[in-house]
């Protein structure tokens, strides 16, 4: 009877250590397949950066040329807000138009409760 304890006892390690082994790997599986979604991605200054970096380095840009892709790179940020922000007041508007008068209440609560959330990821500041 004594072996058959310690015999139970030996298969119920080895089914314990070969399930944290199955698990390791795996987890180093997906952790490596994950691929670039894995690392975080720059914020736009980073980014920025280091496409300007890239582009002096590659193209042997001058400082007159790399002013003048900044300026032009600052004009098309600034079109793209615009755009996407004239956009963002479109679809809103039409949303408001499908919904009724107690549904548009709650949806303007919706938007103010997401502009509060975009406001604290980028300022850190939590929300009121």
């Amino acid at each position: 009877m004594r072996r058959s304890r310690l015999a139970v006892a030996f298969y119920l390690l080895l089914v314990f250590l070969s399930g944290a082994v199955v698990g390791a790997l795996g987890y180093r599986y997906y952790a490596r397949t994950r691929g670039p979604a894995a690392r975080p991605r720059p914020n736009p200054e980073e980014y920025r950066r280091r496409y300007m970096e890239e582009m002096r380095s590659r193209l042997k840009l001058n400082d007159e040329q790399a002013r003048q892709i900044d300026a032009i790179l600052d004009e098309m940020r600034e079109r793209y807000k615009a755009q996407m922000h004239s956009m963002q007041q479109e679809q809103s508007a039409r949303i408001r138009a499908v919904l009724d008068p107690a549904q548009q209440r709650e949806y303007e609560k919706m938007r103010r409760e997401r502009e509060e959330r975009r406001k604290w990821a980028h300022t850190g500041a939590p929300p009121r």
